[in-house]
């Protein structure tokens, strides 16, 4: 019973900068959603079965300008194919859930990857909590906002900004538990070629696809034998 509440303890301890970022972004979400004309119980039910903020937030302008769900899943499908590179390099670690790897892949977002690929345990059920956590606060910051959205005029004028500062803090944290240069150098290598020759709309699936080819290049050049001289 212990060891269960030291778990629960360390994982929620892990997703605190998280919280504090997934609540407010989910209230902005969830006022803006309100706005629509929609009952609060439908965001509530989005960040349950759906769960990814930026396809969330994408959907709102969707709806707003009467797109369907076939239009809405595709577009949503797009924005969130950077999740199969997160995926890959999880495939081990998630392997050991077992039947609780679904629920990581469905779970798996941004900063839950940020958290899980900065933290030492290898624990399946630590992995599993820090996933569990991360989504009920969006979901209480998206019920949250709902509510009041349908209640109050709210002005959530550059709220959306507590997503940035949130990657910034979990940039510098995985900074400091790596304290190895290399990856971010590349980040920003691929991020500044990418706005270089791309367009926004293109800009992360490009730095996406340009950092794995350089990565997929480093790591065979590690691999490669040494010639005898």
């Amino acid at each position: 019973m212990t060891t269960v509440v030291q778990s629960h303890h360390s994982a929620f301890r892990a997703t605190i900068p998280v919280m504090f970022g997934y609540v407010p972004l989910g209230i902005a979400f969830g006022v803006l959603f309100a706005e629509l004309g929609y009952s609060w119980f439908y965001a509530t039910l989005m960040s349950v079965v759906v769960y990814t903020g930026a396809a969330q937030f994408m959907s709102l302008g969707l709806l707003a300008a009467g797109a369907g769900a076939i239009e809405i899943g595709l577009a949503s499908l797009l924005l969130n194919v950077r999740h199969l590179f997160y995926g890959f390099s999880l495939t081990e670690r998630y392997a050991r859930a077992r039947a609780g790897r679904w629920y990581l892949i469905f779970g798996l977002t941004d900063e839950t990857y940020s958290l899980l690929t900065s933290t030492p345990t290898r624990d399946p059920s630590f992995d599993l909590r820090v996933t569990a956590y991360n989504q009920g606060y969006w979901v209480i910051g998206s019920t949250l906002g709902a509510i009041a959205g349908g209640q109050l005029s709210v002005n959530t004028l550059g709220l959306d900004f507590v997503l940035v500062a949130l990657f910034v803090v979990l940039t510098i944290e995985q900074a400091l538990t790596l304290r190895e240069a290399h990856p971010f150098a590349i980040a920003l290598f691929s991020a500044g070629v990418a706005a270089w020759l791309l367009d926004s709309e293109q800009l992360l699936l490009g730095a996406l696809c340009i950092a794995t080819v350089i990565l997929l290049v480093d790591g065979r050049r590690r691999h490669w034998p040494q010639r005898s001289t």
